[in-house]
């Protein structure tokens, strides 16, 4: 874990000084090269599809899916995601890395800004300079090249930037931006066509805790004193792990599992097959975390907190002048805030449950030593010895922040954990 002494105590002006940074993982091993250079620039490209996470989840998973169609059209081990084995004709000996840098570079052109597709041309024109000319090379293209059309057609008109009308906040609980907040840049998610669920609702917890409950006040108090910017019994630690986790989960996870690739000596059939699982597995968990989000349309802790003579519980207390961790005045770059979308479930645990459920179902083990990175804390992983300890921390991170309540936290890994386990039941089974 980050040293005690990596983030002052919480107290307003706490100062975190490091500034994001990108998130990278190890590079090495010849068979596999290819495949962690072109997820590293899909990483990168796609964190300019904004305003937030969300348009990069979505276009990494774009990729990724459409690799691992290219590679398995000629490795054939597995069922395709989207792409018609029997309309391809690969002669043996197709080249795999052909195939990936194709499938990635004509999905992310079709995505980028224009000003950035003559980087990725360069970077394109600079992988097939590493392949002997020939049929091989040829065969690969031709995979790539009909993987990306695939996952073209299949994202086209799939409800990306849709326009979406907020739900107005009427009663106590109802969720609404705090003072001066901004809305949701990307309430589109909720409604975006899954990348593998049959819908978005498909997996809908039982939602929030009632407000006059006694479930709720315990979870309101907890985040209360634990998530305050002035709580004095949240921990260094548990301070510095709010702010860590506060981070694009692309990056965190695809960081990891590059490393992991290499350090479980994967080959480039099961690195893309890796890879496209659990970036698939984020983007639905989003899709499905979202759509809940605004069906509960549940408030924050922020308002919560300070509207609480209103929601009919005598266990609250309110304190108009309430402020969690996540408050401008922490000083971090960029800076935090309570997030301008509802509480319930919460979105990291959505979006982390799917992706390391789907690693514990794909490596057959929760336990496995490896390393999170964030930009935020550059050059101060925190380590974990299981998926579970990752995903735990992930939760607790959110009522330590401020930001959630701990069912919602709870509710979202549950969602994840479902999101995951409806892909590895019916969809990259092996073949025969």
């Amino acid at each position: 874990m980050l040293a005690a002494g990596a983030v002052t105590a919480a107290v307003s002006g706490t100062t975190v000084s490091a500034a994001p940074q990108p998130v990278t993982g190890a590079l090495s091993t010849a068979d596999i090269d290819v495949l962690l250079e072109w997820n590293l620039l899909a990483q990168v490209e796609t964190i300019m599809l904004r305003p937030t996470a969300h348009g990069q989840a979505r276009g990494i998973a774009m990729v990724e899916g459409a690799v691992y169609d290219a590679v398995n059209a000629i490795d054939g081990g597995h069922q395709p995601y989207l792409l018609d084995l029997e309309a391809l004709d690969l002669a043996p000996g197709a080249s795999y890395d052909a195939a990936i840098a194709t499938a990635a570079h004509h999905v992310l052109v079709s995505l980028v800004a224009e000003g950035r597709v003559a980087a990725l041309d360069a970077a394109y024109d600079a992988t097939l300079l590493t392949i002997p000319d020939g049929p091989g090379e040829d065969d690969g293209v031709a995979a790539g090249e009909a993987a990306a059309a695939a996952m073209l057609d299949a994202r086209a008109d799939d409800g990306y930037l849709a326009p979406f009308v907020f739900p107005p906040a009427t009663e106590p609980g109802d969720w609404e931006p705090v003072p001066g907040g901004a809305y949701d840049p990307d309430p589109w998610v909720g409604g975006l066509d899954p990348f593998f669920l049959d819908n978005a609702l498909q997996f809908r917890s039982k939602g929030p805790l009632k407000l006059t409950s006694g479930a709720y006040a315990k979870e309101f108090n907890e985040v209360k004193e634990l998530g305050s910017l002035t709580s004095t019994t949240r921990t260094p630690d548990q301070t510095a792990a709010a702010i860590f986790w506060q981070f694009p989960p692309t990056a965190l996870w695809n960081g990891v599992f590059r490393d992991l690739s290499v350090s479980e000596g994967l080959d480039v059939v099961d690195g893309s097959r890796l890879f496209a699982q659990v970036n698939l597995a984020a983007a639905d968990g989003a899709i499905a975390c979202w759509e809940e989000k605004y069906y509960w349309n549940f408030w924050r802790p922020t308002m919560a907190i300070r509207e609480a003579d209103t929601d009919g519980n005598r266990k609250t207390v309110a304190d108009p002048g309430w402020k969690p961790l996540f408050d401008p005045s922490t000083a971090t770059t960029p800076p935090l805030a309570t997030p301008p979308f509802p509480d319930h479930p919460a979105g990291h645990g959505c979006v982390s449950g799917a992706v390391l459920h789907t690693a514990k179902t794909f490596f057959g083990t929760d336990k496995m030593a490896f390393e999170v990175r964030s930009g935020r804390f550059p050059g101060q992983p925190r380590q974990f010895s299981t998926f579970t300890d990752a995903l735990e921390e992930v939760r607790d991170a959110r009522v330590w922040g401020g930001i959630h309540f701990r069912t919602a936290t709870e509710d979202g890994a549950v969602v994840g954990k479902k999101v995951a386990r409806w892909m590895n039941d019916n969809y990259f089974q092996l073949v025969g």
